[in-house]
């Protein structure tokens, strides 16, 4: 039973990869009232193994997001590089604990090695600490906490085992155009999200480095590498010096930015964001593994450890990098194995590869919306672009009709006081027809609109 039912799962699961990027991108209302049929009451007997599966197919897949195909420009969302998502299955059916290596070898070992990896992409120390989480809003978090242990410990607290309770305050500062998933980690670390210093931002979301207060050893500055809106970069360079010379904590937030590293076209992005102390990515967004998949990154691997430490008298460490004590889990899946897999499959020149074809294709989405009439509202330097259809209520009509065609899926944002269409161009499946069907499908909704 259990080897039909493992080739019935592939071969569905093929089936929907091979039609996903025919399909509509987002479910009709029909499609998603389907999701109903898993809403019986739950019986008394057993179901079924196969039915089970057939039912779950049958209902969900048509009500999917297409967000693996190659018009889903959402959200900076990645799809899933063929390697990557074989590489979920097969972790899937290993089932195994990352958490120590006496759970599991296998996914502590290819943990360290995408870590070597990974380091050497984005310009990292090679000692730095690494942390698998399960995205950027847990990896902000983690490396905060390895923060406000460096910056306590400096001012002689010890903030694991005494708390904040009576903590020297730190100063925390941000841009203004701060994404919110850095504000809920700095909630969650207990620094607060309403007590931060914000940098007031220039016209593309770059925090304005001139008007930084002075920086100390209590000071946390946190960057961005990749607006959220416009792809912009922080001035990391000038404000990273700053800091070293304070010496405060810089934290970089890079959900999908930091992947400008790894392409030699777009590496000067990433100019002085190597010093700071902490950084944050997604390997869900740019490197194109299933969710979740999130990366912290700390300077000095004592501060993560600290920051994480467990013990037990039954927890069996080894002399090998032990995961749970770089990551807040305890027990969770091998997420190294999708990234080791990716990492592999495209090595560095396809990864380069991949991230540049993104940005000409944004590039190309500006050139054509604007040949169009449209206004473009940010400067198109990497995946990101903003679109303006002329007043607001008509934007988000054009947004909405966009999202009712299918042909495409993109996101409203506001900008700069102005609604906005967002084109976030992430996926590796994306080609020049999906583009030229996509922008078509954009203007037919604009003259309709």
């Amino acid at each position: 039973m259990t080897d039909s039912l493992m080739e019935d799962a592939a071969a569905r699961a093929a089936r929907y990869v091979r039609g996903v990027g025919r399909r509509r991108v987002a479910p009709t209302a029909e499609e998603i009232r389907g999701l109903e049929a898993l809403a019986a009451p739950l019986g008394d007997n057993p179901c079924g193994e196969e039915s089970v599966l057939a039912m779950l197919d049958e209902a969900a897949s048509p009500a999917t997001m297409a967000s693996t195909g190659g018009r889903y420009f959402g959200f900076v969302t990645g799809g899933s590089l063929p390697a990557a998502m074989a590489a979920s299955w097969l972790a899937a059916a290993w089932d195994q604990n990352a958490a120590l290596f006496s759970q599991s070898p296998a996914g502590v070992r290819i943990e360290e090695i995408a870590a070597d990896w990974l380091r050497e992409i984005f310009g990292f120390p090679a000692d730095c600490g690494v942390s698998f989480v399960t995205g950027a809003t847990m990896a902000n978090f983690t490396a905060l906490a390895a923060a406000r242990h460096a910056l306590l410990e400096r001012a002689g607290w010890d903030a694991e085992d005494r708390g904040l309770f009576g903590a020297p305050e730190i100063r925390v500062i941000v841009g203004a155009e701060a994404h919110v998933s850095l504000l809920k980690a700095l909630a969650l670390v207990g620094f607060g999200r309403g007590r931060v210093v914000s940098i007031p931002a220039d016209d593309q979301g770059r925090m304005r480095a001139e008007l930084l207060p002075g920086l100390d050893e209590r000071t946390l500055v946190c960057l961005q590498a990749g607006n959220v809106n416009s792809g912009a970069f922080d001035p990391a360079r000038e404000i990273c010096e700053r800091a070293r010379q304070g010496g405060a904590w810089v934290h970089a937030d890079g959900a999908f930015g930091l992947w400008a590293a790894a392409a030699p076209e777009r590496a000067h992005l990433m100019n002085g964001f190597a010093l700071a102390d902490s950084w944050a990515t997604d390997g869900h967004k740019w490197l194109n593994v299933p969710y979740d998949s999130g990366l912290a990154f700390v300077r000095e691997e004592k501060h993560l450890r600290a920051a994480m430490a467990l013990s037990a008298a039954y927890l069996a460490m080894t002399e090998h990098r032990e995961p749970a004590l770089y990551t807040p889990e305890a027990s969770r899946r091998a997420r190294g194995v999708e990234i080791w897999a990716a990492l592999r499959s495209l090595g560095r020149r396809g990864l380069a590869d991949m991230i540049e074809r993104n940005c000409r294709h944004a590039a190309r989405f500006a050139e054509r919306l604007r040949d169009a009439g449209f206004e473009i509202l940010n400067e198109v330097g990497l995946n990101q672009v903003l679109v303006s259809f002329g007043g607001d209520e008509k934007t988000r009509r054009v947004i909405q009709a966009v999202q009712e065609d299918g042909t495409c899926w993109c996101g409203g944002t506001e900008w700069r006081g102005r609604a906005a269409m967002r084109i976030s161009v992430s996926c590796w499946a994306t080609t020049e027809e999906d583009v030229e069907a996509s922008v078509a499908a954009i203007c037919r909704a604009a003259r309709q609109a």
